[in-house]
């Protein structure tokens, strides 16, 4: 079945993704070994620790880890992970989660890194019945704040590597795990969006998790990698609270799929391609009253680069907000990356384009433009008023 079809038949628009990958867009396009691999296992039976067996080899060689498997996905890797620092291999506690009476139930995280990824980072963490402790302040951490929160209670400390954090002030990650290890705190590394499988668990990670359907171009689906006696305790939380956050036989066997793609990808020509594209915007939306482009490399160091599009809206006539809506209403919808959209700019983000639609992007950029300097006053809807209509909109669902 068609791509157009599916979407017919759904009643589904069919949005243009620039802004990256994002779990409400569907993450990422799935790489076609993926989509063989699942249609070949699915009518087949498997036993699924055997399956996962096999992950784990797959995972280790292209981590470095000592083994590894798959799960729901990164935030289901977080809670696991936690649950597994708490229980060790012990089945009754593991089966008394999220009850933690009397078990080393604190872990620790940065202030700076208590972000939402489509829910609260602490909220993954509380799920298996641990109590975040949050150290420093928004935009600062020092290493008295991490000494000085680790005590006998401390089950493990968490760091996050993500363009939402704060990415100034605060402990990195070496500085980070160096003070943890000298009191023995294992620690977890959520890097569920990043390219690196390795250096993490080199600078310092316990365990590291990742998304399979993010850069991967995988199933929907987490990784969790890193030392087998931790990794081994959190996928024994399958037979706990891990049991809601199950992955099928389709989702271990796309995911090592994809991992055994990723080994062999031409990342090179990939990057080539997003580089023509973002210079192709640069051209297109040179000159237009208002619009101002420059080219940055991504927050946390993932090789690639996004378009940024700044906007002066006493000459656009609309605010950065508002072009980003009127993209996202229009036809073909395109949605943009506009996590920092009140600072009057956005971006746009080439990773997860079909062929020829960068032409559709800025065609569409252009025709909004236009359309706005038409206007007398500068569209400017109230911020407030946008975020709670997203809102209201989920209220509402399925409505």
């Amino acid at each position: 079945m068609s791509e157009v079809n599916i979407h017919e038949k759904l009643g589904l628009r069919q949005v243009i993704n620039v802004s990256g990958t994002m779990t409400g867009l569907g993450a990422s396009i799935a790489v076609p070994e993926v989509a063989k691999a699942m249609a070949e296992i699915l009518p087949q039976f498997v036993e699924i620790n055997d399956l996962q067996r096999a992950a784990s080899k797959v995972i280790a060689r292209l981590t470095g880890a000592e083994t590894g498997f798959i799960t729901a996905s990164c935030s289901a890797g977080i809670t696991l992970a936690v649950a597994g620092a708490m229980t060790g291999n012990n089945l009754a506690l593991i089966e008394r989660l999220p009850d933690t009476t009397g078990l080393k139930d604190e872990v620790i995280v940065q202030m700076g890194h208590i972000v939402s990824y489509g829910a609260p980072v602490d909220q993954a963490i509380k799920l298996a019945g641990a109590k975040p402790v949050m150290i420093g302040q928004a935009t600062t951490a020092y290493d008295f704040h991490l000494e000085g929160a680790i005590n006998e209670k401390t089950a493990a400390a968490i760091y996050v590597v993500s363009h939402h954090v704060v990415n100034y002030g605060l402990l990195d990650l070496k500085r980070f795990a160096q003070i943890c290890h000298a009191k023995n705190i294992p620690v977890i590394v959520d890097a569920a969006s990043e390219y690196d499988l390795r250096g993490f668990l080199e600078a310092g990670a316990d365990v590291v998790l990742y998304s399979g359907h993010k850069f991967l171009g995988g199933p929907t689906s987490g990784i969790v990698a890193g030392k087998k006696e931790l990794v081994r305790a959190a996928f024994l939380q399958n037979l706990g609270i891990g049991r809601g956050m199950k992955v099928g036989k389709e989702s271990i066997y796309g995911a090592i799929a994809a991992l055994e793609a990723w080994e062999v990808r031409d990342h090179a020509a990939i990057r080539n391609r997003e580089k023509n594209i973002l210079a192709y915007w640069q051209e297109e939306l040179s000159g237009l009253p208002g619009v101002k482009t420059i080219i940055e490399p991504d927050p946390t160091h993932n090789p690639l680069d996004r378009l940024r599009i700044n906007i002066t809206p006493e000459e656009t006539h609309i605010t950065a907000w508002d072009l980003v809506d009127a993209l996202g209403k229009g036809t073909p919808p395109v949605i943009a990356r506009d996590h920092e959209v009140e600072h009057q700019y956005f971006y746009l983000d080439p990773c997860n384009l079909h062929a020829k639609q960068e032409v559709i992007v800025a065609q569409r950029l252009k025709e909004e433009l236009a359309k706005a300097r038409t206007s007398n006053e500068i569209i400017a809807t109230p911020l407030a008023e946008r975020s709670k209509s997203r809102f209201d909109a989920l209220q509402n669902w399925p409505d």
